[in-house]
């Protein structure tokens, strides 16, 4: 098949989306598939574009066995506030337009698309009636409703309104749409709904993780990172990823300091974002925290090994609107996760399990303290509990999580789509 993928965020980066569409994209490149990239250069989650990208407008990456990358410009702002996004997701659409038109000539079978942005929806739905091509719009994040439901845009008035009647038009209007979690899937039916729209309209389409790259190592197996930080022998809390708003990184600074008399504790932040200068004058003073930069996916493993415990903090109202991609090498890890999450959301129903026999770590409720404490405590007085939540974690990515079994299931369903519209 010729698939043409469009999104914003793509490989090398080595967190968020921009991974999951760089591993997708050459899967399926390598799959025998004809494959064609339109993107940015990369910037995230560092909000400052790549030094070697810099310096030219346009460029096109040809590797053999690789899909074709078109890299098109893009405004990205230091210091990313509500409406500088706004201008960056819209810088992006703006710079691809001559790009994606120039596809029309190839004739792409099926077009995918990738939100954030929802900006380019409307380019990618014209090239797609332009060339007769299937259209597919898979949603990492609600881009539109986190825009207002964390304040970054006000949430009433005639922009909200033209804003979720700009989004809902437009997702009707693709042949396909999918999401990455069973309540973001319910969340974008609900955008569809009484138009017509049948249920297969909306699918589920994971993220997944290598489970042969991640992977549990024995507790008492050497670590690098432990020892590079001579942190042998401590209980090890970890939050590793992007720093941005939508984390809720503001509760981990007092976490921190309210443990900093237990020896036994320790606290490593990884990663980069928006957030993090702020997240490092908050545990300046804290003995007990060690702060490192975003790591190379050769390191992955051994980063989330070092950790006994995952925290996976969330701003209240977030926790459905995206499904944090960490989370997936949490639990192939098999360490235990703690999470800051609604009752009822997807986040909370994967940590929590099927049933408590089944649970991969404990949730409280966000922005929550004094529980996020008195759950810290209890798995850091329980080593049993945290082998047995770590065990149900790897069990989980192995039996829902697997990069080739969620991988095979998309490609058979672009297939279907494509055949179907072969057939009519």
């Amino acid at each position: 098949m010729r698939i043409l993928i469009y999104g914003l965020n793509y490989s090398p980066e080595l967190t968020g989306i921009g991974k999951y569409t760089g591993e997708m994209s050459s899967w399926l490149a390598r799959r025998g598939h004809q494959v064609r990239v339109v993107t940015a250069p990369p910037y995230y989650p560092a909000w400052s574009i790549r030094e070697d990208y810099r310096g030219k407008l346009y460029r096109t990456e040809r590797v053999p066995g690789e899909p074709i990358v078109y890299r098109t410009p893009l405004y990205v702002p230091a210091k990313p506030t509500g409406l500088k996004r706004m201008a960056h997701l819209f810088s992006f659409m703006l710079g691809s337009i001559p790009v994606m038109l120039r596809q029309c000539f190839w004739k792409p079978e099926i077009i995918f698309t990738v939100e954030p942005t929802f900006f380019g929806a409307p380019l990618a739905l014209l090239v797609a009636q332009a060339t007769g091509a299937e259209s597919w719009l898979h949603v990492q994040d609600f881009e539109i409703d986190a825009a207002f439901d964390l304040g970054l845009l006000p949430s009433h008035g005639p922009v909200h309104s033209l804003a979720l009647s700009f989004e809902r038009f437009f997702t009707q209007a693709f042949t396909r749409v999918s999401s990455i979690s069973h309540k973001m899937v319910e969340r974008a039916q609900s955008k569809v709904q009484n138009k017509g729209i049948p249920t297969e309209h909306v699918t589920l389409f994971p993220n997944w993780v290598d489970i042969d790259a991640v992977y549990p190592q024995a507790p008492s197996a050497p670590n690098s990172f432990r020892s590079q930080l001579n942190l042998e022998g401590k209980i090890l809390l970890l939050y590793s990823g992007n720093m941005g708003a939508k984390q809720g990184l503001e509760l981990l600074a007092p976490l921190a300091a309210s443990f900093e008399n237990d020896p036994r504790v320790h606290f490593l932040f990884c990663g980069d974002g928006a957030f993090r200068p702020t997240l490092e004058s908050l545990v300046a003073h804290h003995r007990n925290v060690t702060l490192l930069p975003l790591q190379p996916f050769e390191r992955l493993n051994d980063l989330l090994n070092a950790a006994d415990i995952h925290l996976l903090p969330q701003r209240a109202g977030a926790a459905d609107l995206v499904m944090p991609s960490k989370l997936t090498g949490m639990l192939s890890s098999g360490r235990p996760v703690i999470a800051t999450a609604d009752a009822g959301t997807q986040v909370a129903r994967v940590v929590s399990g099927a049933s408590p026999a089944e649970a991969c770590g404990l949730v409280v409720p966000a922005e929550e303290p004094i529980s996020l404490h008195a759950a810290v405590q209890r798995l850091i007085d329980s080593p049993e509990l945290r082998a047995t939540l770590g065990a149900n974690a790897r069990t989980y990515a192995v039996q829902h999580l697997g990069r080739q079994q969620v991988l095979e299931q998309f490609e058979r369903d672009i297939q279907a789509l494509v055949r179907a519209h072969r057939l009519n």
